[in-house]
């Protein structure tokens, strides 16, 4: 995924200027002070938001995990939820139902395709998002602050769940601990990318700077 010289603008404010960033690493974490782009630049990649000018290369297919789950959970049921999007695009009724419950059987989740979406846990409906994503088929994850709803535990196992998946994922978080593992880190700042390079490197200096 490569970004070239982008300006964004939303309701006339400038989001992005001259915005040029190359996203090849399997796995990538952006940081950054609150407003400093990062979820601008997920829905940009997601092609939630239109440039202004610029130019988005990106041959790869692509889904999106929002902050919350109650964001993104439009159903009352979990099969509900994994199929829509299927449906909605003319997929066969029986065909969609048994690769639902092929994914879901995959990633050990299979419990959950009879339950209400209201009846999950917070980790439970983050799982159905994160299901409802891949029934897509994407070969890049974005994820925004996934963790924000979940306590210590849930983050926990839902770390290693997004570890083992073998997509392309890039991760806005606040927390630097979660994203240790990563290939590299972007740090965000006003709109631009302040740096980007390899986890420890990076996040020493954006310790540094909002240490102050």
């Amino acid at each position: 995924m490569i970004l070239q010289n982008i300006t964004l603008r939303r309701n006339d404010q400038l989001v992005f200027q001259d915005l040029s960033l190359r996203l090849t690493a399997h796995r990538t974490g952006l940081v950054g002070l609150n407003g400093s782009g990062k979820t601008s630049l997920l829905r940009l990649l997601m092609g939630l938001e239109e440039p202004e000018q610029g130019l988005l290369q990106n041959e790869k297919p692509v889904g999106l995990v929002f902050q919350s789950p109650n964001q993104q959970i439009l159903f009352p049921t979990v099969m509900e939820e994994l199929c829509f999007g299927q449906l909605e695009r003319g997929k066969e009724p029986k065909q969609v139902e048994a690769k639902a419950k092929a994914l879901a059987s995959a990633h050990g989740a299979e419990h959950l395709l009879k339950r209400s979406t209201h009846e999950c846990s917070e980790g439970e409906k983050q799982l159905v998002c994160i299901l409802a994503v891949l029934m897509d088929e994407p070969q890049v994850l974005l994820f925004d602050e996934p963790f924000a709803s979940l306590d210590a535990r849930a983050t926990r196992a839902m770390m290693r769940f997004i570890e083992k998946l073998p997509q392309q994922v890039v991760m806005a978080s606040h927390n630097l601990e979660l994203l240790s593992d990563f290939d590299e880190l972007i740090w965000m700042d006003g709109g631009q990318v302040r740096m980007q390079g390899p986890v420890q490197q990076v996040r020493e200096a954006f310790e540094a700077f909002t240490n102050g």
